[in-house]
């Protein structure tokens, strides 16, 4: 186990996913008899689980209402051995729809949403803070009302900021608390001039996910860091890479690897996660991160 504890703040979610071959063109049309399933799901849930996976102690703060759909996520939480405080979310829980086509694309709706505003016991949070090395700050909406206290703090933040566009407001908190910035090129074909930004206001690192085209990495240095996706993986399920990337790349972290070597370990976390229908990859390990880091890329310094 490493000897850092990372808190996760937000989020869970019950996920209802559809699966195409490809995303229907024209509309309207009906589409019979697709192959559908019902997961636990969000941010949160995602990098909680790969880290328990990879030995790092983590704490799951998250919120769900008191219903069918939080009842399924609580069971997945202590089935998984994810150590977790809920906050109970008077509107329920969050719930999406999830569209994946045969390449691993996805359209999320989300059918519910948590609230900006909950009924957060600051004395514990306060508590649970002062336990723990590390913060990963989700930007779901709840978390906005944590900010203050993670300030006072002055613990080291991580955020994922994911299909961030480069100026929508309600990213802004979220990127002004955090020195450690997690996003992809989704929205932002101007990735590199907004990761450059976020350095020179101080960041340690950004690091900028690219799919199928690799991940990019800028630190506080100055130096780029560019890595590969790994080629020629089958997708089964997509849901969740991201997560298993930023948990993979923050191990490496924390166990000192060099930086090039969490971008490594990032892309494997990724790419096993696509091929597993798992949230995370059903058998990840240590061990099996470090075999397959070397398998894929065996010139590692």
């Amino acid at each position: 186990m490493i000897n850092k504890k990372i808190l996760i703040l937000g989020g869970s979610s019950f996920d209802h996913i559809v699966y195409l071959n490809e995303f229907p063109e024209p509309f309207p049309q009906t589409i019979h008899q697709v192959p559908f399933r019902e997961a636990c799901g969000s941010t949160g849930t995602g990098k909680a689980l790969a880290l328990t996976k990879l030995n790092v102690h983590n704490t799951l703060y998250t919120a769900f209402g008191r219903d069918y759909y939080g009842e399924q996520i609580e069971h997945y939480l202590y089935e998984n051995n994810i150590k977790s405080v809920v906050v109970t979310d008077p509107a329920g829980t969050q719930r999406h729809i999830n569209i994946m086509d045969k390449e691993g694309r996805r359209i999320s709706m989300f059918v519910t949403q948590s609230p900006e505003q909950l009924p957060h016991d600051e004395q514990q949070l306060k508590k649970i803070i002062a336990e723990h090395n590390v913060i990963v700050l989700n930007i779901i909406p709840y978390c906005k009302q944590l900010i203050p206290l993670i300030k006072e703090s002055g613990k080291p933040v991580w955020t994922d900021l994911h299909d961030y566009d480069g100026r929508n407001p309600y990213h802004l908190p979220f990127i002004e608390t955090s020195q450690y910035i997690h996003l992809s090129s989704d929205l932002l074909p101007g990735y590199k001039e907004v990761m450059e930004q976020f350095i020179s206001n101080g960041k340690e690192l950004v690091i900028c996910t690219h799919g199928k085209a690799g991940a990019s990495l800028l630190l506080k240095s100055g130096e780029w860091i560019e890595q590969p996706a790994i080629s020629n993986v089958p997708i089964t399920d997509s849901n969740g890479a991201g997560d298993s990337f930023f948990s993979g790349f923050l191990f490496g972290w924390l166990t000192q690897q060099s930086p090039s070597r969490c971008m490594q370990y990032g892309a494997v976390c990724g790419a096993l996660a696509v091929t597993d229908a798992h949230l995370v990859y059903h058998a990840l390990s240590p061990l099996l991160l470090e075999a397959k880091c070397d398998e894929y890329f065996p010139s590692n310094e």
